[in-house]
């Protein structure tokens, strides 16, 4: 599917060394277009909901902040991890700016390293990011950790 300008530009700022080192893309060549219809497809089959996983997400990442740093037990089943950082990232379709963090969870063999930039994506632009990259919200994944 042919993207419009805000894709485009949105795209590039994905990309490698433009917003962050690794970018949101992975190893990922498709159009973002496709990237989001494919993993929104996914989240109509497992009947994930992108605001309800979202709002999932930010509980875990705020629980797991009590551990300030350290790992922790949270509702005894996921191992969550909030690691903070200074500053902040800008999301790369360019309507704001969020802290930077980075909260990995696991619960048996899944887990997941997400940031409250990767939350904003999910739920406003139904982004998971690409195939590879190291903070894609895999929504096959989504379902078995989550639930």
């Amino acid at each position: 599917m042919k993207m419009n300008y805000d894709e485009r530009a949105a795209y590039e700022r994905m990309k490698p060394g433009v917003l962050t080192s690794v970018g949101f893309l992975g190893k990922d060549t498709r159009p973002l277009s496709d990237i989001i219809a494919a993993d929104e497809e996914l989240f109509r089959a497992l009947a994930l909901d992108f605001d309800q996983v979202a709002d999932r997400l930010e509980t875990l990442a705020r629980k797991g902040a009590e551990g300030l740093g350290e790992p922790i037990t949270v509702e005894g089943q996921f191992l969550v991890k909030s690691d903070e950082a200074r500053g902040k990232l800008p999301c790369p379709y360019g309507d704001g700016l969020y802290h930077k963090n980075a909260v990995s969870v696991q619960r048996g063999e899944d887990s997941i390293i997400y940031s409250d930039l990767s939350i904003h994506l999910l739920r406003v632009h139904h982004f998971c990011q690409g195939e590879g990259s190291p903070f894609r919200l895999d929504p096959v994944v989504l379902k078995r950790l989550l639930g």
